[in-house]
């Protein structure tokens, strides 16, 4: 299973060199292209409410997915909101008012996930090219 993960993390980056290259565009701005993809995807599955944000290392190809909550004394949306004691599961010493960061698990990219990506990417190297 490690040898997969790490042909896609592989994979991920030899996409975004190509793309660079080909395009004669900063790869920078290939891997944020692909991050926004990757955001878009992640909010297709965990909810669109949620406001979810993805990391794409351009080094080691290590993507890590998170929901950015609020913490409040009392939830009252839950897509957006934390209460005290769950936050402080995650950082100790959260505190009411502080935003705090939920880890997502990676999601595996579908077929229709994967077109709109390529439909993400394609738009902001296209973009960039001007």
């Amino acid at each position: 299973m490690a040898s997969a993960m790490s042909a896609n993390k592989a994979e991920l980056l030899a996409i975004a060199n190509s793309v660079a290259s080909e395009k004669m565009i900063d790869k920078e701005i290939v891997i944020e292209a692909m991050e926004e993809a990757i955001q878009k995807s992640a909010r297709n599955r965990y909810g669109a409410e949620n406001d979810i944000r993805a990391k794409l290392d351009p080094v080691t190809g290590d993507l890590r997915l998170w929901r950015v909550v609020e913490v409040v004394e009392e939830v009252e949306d839950y897509f957006k909101q934390v209460d005290l004691a769950a936050a402080q599961k995650l950082e100790a010493d959260a505190k009411v008012g502080d935003f705090i960061v939920d880890p997502l698990p990676a999601i595996d990219l579908g077929r229709i996930d994967a077109q709109s990506a390529k439909q993400v990417i394609f738009q902001k190297v296209r973009d960039a090219e001007r």
